[in-house]
């Protein structure tokens, strides 16, 4: 006795049943002439490494607070409660600074790098990731010589991968 449900010789079912959901497509929303141009404004390698920069110079100022704060430099015995709080404060203040810089500078030169890489090489590949980060290193090692030029390259080529696949999941 033949089953009604089996399938035909050819491998596939044949028919849909009739209560299945049918999926209709949706048109295509074109983007408005305000979208196209702010798109444009994003795309510009100057745009984007300011942005980054002052992102940048954002977090590590934050950073720098927080680790100035947890400091604990040794009091003196001499010192009053106010000049204790004026001293933790000014450190805080010297080490937020030099963590906005640094942090500016990075964000900087690695996102006008991998603008300039991405739109040279016409591709968005990890690639792009790895020749920014050795040119960021690389820039940011280079007053220590040209060794610390090459383990800066080194170092920051590997993190800039690492933290691309991270965040892609593949890693």
């Amino acid at each position: 006795m033949a089953d009604s449900s089996a399938e035909p010789a050819g491998g596939s079912t044949g028919s849909v049943a009739p209560d299945a959901s049918v999926t209709q497509i949706q048109p295509i929303r074109m983007p408005t002439i305000e979208e196209i141009r702010a798109q444009e404004v994003w795309n510009n390698c100057a745009i984007k490494s300011v942005f980054s920069g002052v992102m940048g110079g954002g977090l590590g100022l934050m950073m720098g607070m927080f680790i100035g704060a947890l400091d604990n430099p040794i009091m003196h015995d001499t010192m009053t409660a106010r000049q204790q709080f004026m001293f933790t404060a000014r450190q805080m203040g010297s080490r937020s600074w030099g963590s906005c810089k640094t942090f500016a500078v990075m964000g900087l030169v690695f996102s006008a790098a991998e603008c300039i890489v991405e739109k040279a090489r016409a591709k968005h590949d990890v690639t792009n990731s790895a020749i920014a980060g050795c040119v960021t290193g690389g820039s940011m090692a280079a007053r220590g010589g040209p060794k610390a030029a090459c383990i800066g390259c080194a170092g920051f080529a590997t993190f800039s991968v690492a933290i691309e696949k991270f965040l892609d999941g593949r890693f």
